[in-house]
């Protein structure tokens, strides 16, 4: 699976997570600080992970920013993408199961090594969404498609 991972800035839990899916055997292609090593703008960072996913390039994308909020909202102005803000293994389950989304935000101030390894393994663990929640995702493609 080929994940797009972006961070702006090079916080020790980017790179722990980036390293920890390399070693799961993870495509990994590295936006903002993960490639470059020093500050990007997280709306940069967010709509570039987001535009790699809408476009088929990654099959989904992480981004991580201080709080996680602004690297979600960048991604979220990209047509097609569903980012969430986790905190916890429950609610990336949620997020997969019952938004289908398909761009991962973390917060690297309040992510520490051993929540993340579990937020990652609950989000990959779920390969296709709830079935009773498919009119819903639907709705929300259909709201996409709207937005001007």
């Amino acid at each position: 699976m080929k994940i797009a991972i972006g961070s702006d800035d090079a916080y020790y839990i980017a790179r722990f997570i980036y390293e920890y899916l390399k070693k799961k055997g993870f495509d990994l292609i590295p936006i903002g600080a993960l490639k470059t090593g020093k500050l990007e703008p997280w709306p940069d960072v967010g709509y570039e992970v987001g535009k790699m996913v809408a476009e088929n390039r990654a099959d989904m994308g992480i981004v991580i920013c201080y709080t996680g909020t602004g690297v979600s909202i960048a991604a979220n102005k990209v047509r097609g993408v569903r980012a969430a803000l986790v905190t916890d293994a429950e609610n990336a389950k949620g997020a997969r199961l019952w938004n289908d989304a398909n761009v991962l935000a973390l917060s690297a101030r309040l992510t520490s090594e051993e929540v993340a390894k579990e937020i990652l393994e609950a989000w990959f663990s779920i390969k296709e969404p709830d079935p009773t929640e498919i009119k819903n995702i639907e709705k929300l493609k259909k709201l996409d498609l709207e937005r001007s």
